[in-house]
């Protein structure tokens, strides 16, 4: 893979609804979450635009190659409010904070990318994981299971202690 510089952020807080399932790598059951998050989407008011967000909240730090390591996965879009939410789904307040943010294009299930940005981009950087989520934007030009989806992918960072 081809190195790739990633843009540095800062997000402001969002609001998110969505469906979300405990997982890990060996046990993924991504797909499942996506079906059932998809027919109840357009039951969502108040979206920001039509981009959805696929999250991962680690309840620990992200220990690198542990596959058994749990998570909740989310599948969600960002909301103006939690005014209407629909029973069968949750709300998360998505904190601000710095983020490496990463275009990528090919599909989702290429893991190259991620051995990349923790592999080698993060450890050469200035920067350090952060105890925050990890999230993808799935925009217009996102397409399931096409070696020309495109996404974004963002990475929370914190400067290395000196």
């Amino acid at each position: 893979m081809t190195s790739i510089e990633p843009r540095i952020e800062i997000l402001q807080q969002k609001k998110l609804v969505g469906k979300y399932k405990r997982m890990s790598f060996s046990n993924n059951v991504t797909f499942q979450l996506w079906q059932s998050f998809m027919p109840l989407r357009k039951e969502i008011s108040g979206k920001v635009s039509n981009e959805m967000i696929s999250m991962q909240v680690y309840h620990e730090p992200m220990r690198m190659g542990d596959l058994n390591q749990e998570f909740d996965k989310w599948a969600a879009v960002e909301v103006n409010d939690f005014e209407n939410v629909p029973h069968e789904m949750n709300t998360f307040i998505l904190q601000g904070g710095q983020y490496a943010v990463f275009p990528y294009k090919g599909l989702s299930t290429d893991v190259s990318i991620f051995m990349y940005i923790f592999g080698t981009w993060l450890p050469g950087s200035i920067y350090t994981l952060d105890l925050r989520p990890h999230f993808e934007i799935l925009g217009e030009k996102y397409r399931n299971n096409d070696p020309d989806s495109e996404e974004e992918i963002w990475i929370p960072i914190k400067l290395k202690d000196k």
